[in-house]
């Protein structure tokens, strides 16, 4: 899998790194175990998917996380790039609507610790601001515009990544400037599932 991330342009060695050191399978259902290092979207549960490898990589690189920062990331999923972030030294908020996800990944990280620093099951929209500022901001899901919540908690001099588009999306980088300043870079075309707003579930 790490070859075939080089051959389709990914060279931060640090991110190569972290796809040599997390066990993909790991985050899988076993019937799809051996298929689990191929470039493709698997189904997780609450009609949810981790996304394509290279996916993964394109956003983390993307990314620019260094060891010690602080990161926030919105859709949890199936905690395959939680761990590829942790594995980046980062330390890793993450948020997740689906209940079901939210104890699939609860349960993953206590059978394979180290977890993030804090797994939360909310609303991505709305960010978590009681930790806020971040360093980095990725979000793993498809929103129509750029939620107002993550621009107010994301540090100046910091990064949010996030795909922005209804049925696909383009990868946008926001690096906030100042209070009211953002330089935006646009990427390729990307399809993830949609960033919805609000819990899904009942917690008991």
């Amino acid at each position: 899998m790490v070859s075939y991330l080089k051959e389709r342009g990914i060279s931060n060695q640090d991110v190569l790194k972290a796809f040599e050191n997390v066990p993909r399978h790991l985050f899988l259902d076993a019937t799809l175990e051996s298929h689990a290092y191929e470039d493709k979207a698997f189904p997780i549960g609450a009609e949810q998917t981790i996304s394509h490898p290279y996916t993964v990589a394109f956003q983390t690189e993307l990314l620019q996380v260094a060891s010690g920062m602080k990161v926030l990331e919105i859709g949890t999923g199936s905690g395959f790039q939680t761990a590829i972030l942790m594995a980046l030294g980062a330390e890793v908020y993450t948020i997740e609507r689906q209940l079901e996800l939210y104890r699939k990944c609860d349960r993953h990280f206590s059978i394979y610790p180290p977890g993030p620093k804090k797994l939360i099951y909310g609303d991505g929209y709305k960010g978590y601001s009681k930790e806020a500022p971040y360093d980095r901001i990725i979000v793993t899901a498809g929103a129509p515009e750029i939620p107002k919540d993550l621009l107010k908690q994301l540090r100046v001099g910091g990064f949010l990544v996030i795909p922005v588009g209804e049925e696909q999306q383009k990868m946008i980088v926001l690096e906030r400037k100042g209070t009211k300043e953002f330089h935006q870079t646009v990427y390729g075309d990307f399809q993830f599932v949609p960033l919805l707003k609000e819990t899904a579930g009942v917690k008991k």
